[in-house]
């Protein structure tokens, strides 16, 4: 069992990596000259949020504190509890940041190319996406170097 939730939890962390980095590949390198072409990214990024960010997330979150279930060692140690409560703050600010940006994004992307929307609208929107999606990746590379290097900070 413990290896099992601990493949699941890698896969996943992995996914979640990638979801974020194909993110930035998308924003950084798809064609934004048009507002179709706008929109068509903005669906693109919204579907990766969708069907690989989110899933990846929850199943990382869901398989490390089913770990900390299953192996109890890892309860005396505080590098675990570190890594979870980062993994709590990254599914929140995912959340709460980049689905809700990625989605309203979307929206108003799709305003703009019949004519209803306001690009400065969708321009707030994004505004501070590339921060948002550095931060959220150094918050992935905190995980990972826990998970893989699990320093001693002593026993809880």
């Amino acid at each position: 069992m413990r290896r099992a939730v601990k493949f699941l939890h890698t896969v996943a962390s992995g996914g979640m990596i990638g979801a974020f980095l194909g993110y930035l590949v998308i924003l950084a390198f798809s064609p934004q000259g048009s507002p179709q072409a706008l929109a068509d990214m903005r669906q693109t990024v919204s579907a990766l949020c969708n069907y690989l960010l989110l899933p990846s997330l929850a199943v990382a979150l869901v398989s490390g504190l089913l770990s900390m279930a299953v192996h109890k060692p890892f309860l005396e140690h505080r590098w675990v509890w570190a890594k979870a409560v980062l993994g709590l703050s990254l599914f929140e600010a995912t959340l709460a940041v980049i689905h809700a940006k990625a989605a309203s994004a979307s929206e108003e992307a799709a305003k703009i190319v019949t004519g209803e929307g306001d690009p400065a609208m969708l321009a707030s929107i994004v505004a501070n996406e590339w921060m948002t999606l550095g931060a959220l990746l150094a918050l992935c590379g905190a995980q990972v170097a826990l998970g893989v290097w699990r320093p001693r900070l002593g026993k809880a």
